[in-house]
């Protein structure tokens, strides 16, 4: 049987204000999620950036090589260039391994190419100058098909262009934040159709797929399509053989 866990980025990402939860409420949570994961061979927790510090501390006290990521410019994707490397750079002075930012597909929508490059050159040369993950949230969501394969090609080129071969495998293109609102029932995370248009035209780049892996067949799925990993709020139901209604 496929080791799931190994490819999981186990997620909470609610706010206190989105849950109703106290800032000690939330970051109890996530130490959660973080022993969850190093019990159960889970690769990554995946949290809010005002988080990464003190799980970062508790699993690196607790002797485990889970990694800690964090999300970046979340959820709309819209902040400034300038707002995205200042929060990429307090994640990775707080401890963050991997840093998931959301790409401004809003500019992207409105034709605003050269933003969008310039965001994601400066924060993943930020990244990797640090020897950290970085990932692209392109929100298939709110994208048409042709729009998945259109931006997904401009990453995969403007990552050639400005990196060597070699960093490429720790530049992800991803499907999802999971917090898009969409209309009449549409999935607002992964799907097998809009991942499959990501991997072909993604080049080197490897991909992650958010949110909507509901079941270890989807996962399993996911995976022989070809991801390399899948970011869910569900992972202990996963690797347990059995189906969630989470992220």
């Amino acid at each position: 049987m496929m080791n799931i866990a190994q490819y999981l980025d186990s997620t909470y990402l609610k706010t206190p204000a989105q849950s109703g939860l106290s800032e000690e409420e939330t970051l109890q949570k996530d130490i959660e999620l973080a022993q969850e994961a190093i019990d159960n061979g889970i690769f990554a927790v995946m949290i809010r950036p005002d988080y990464v510090s003190a799980v970062k501390k508790y699993i690196t006290d607790k002797n485990s090589d889970v990694v800690v990521g964090t999300v970046i410019g979340f959820h709309e994707g819209t902040y400034s260039v300038e707002e995205k490397l200042a929060e990429a750079e307090k994640a990775i002075a707080d401890g963050a391994d991997e840093l998931d930012f959301v790409v401004n597909y809003t500019a992207y929508l409105k034709g605003e190419l050269d933003l969008v490059r310039e965001e994601f050159v400066k924060c993943t040369a930020l990244c990797l100058q640090h020897h950290k993950i970085a990932k692209w949230i392109i929100e298939i969501a709110a994208l048409t098909d042709d729009q998945i394969a259109d931006i997904t090609k401009h990453i995969s080129e403007w990552a050639g262009e400005n990196f060597s071969e070699n960093e490429l495998s720790g530049i992800f293109v991803k499907s999802s934040t999971g917090f898009y609102e969409t209309e009449n029932g549409k999935p607002n995370g992964a799907t097998f159709e809009g991942i499959q248009i990501m991997l072909e035209n993604a080049g080197k780049l490897p991909i992650k797929a958010a949110g909507g892996v509901r079941t270890p067949e989807d996962a399993e799925k996911m995976i022989n399509l070809g991801v390399k990993r899948i970011g869910t709020s569900s992972a202990l139901a996963l690797i347990k053989n059995q189906s969630s209604e989470g992220y």
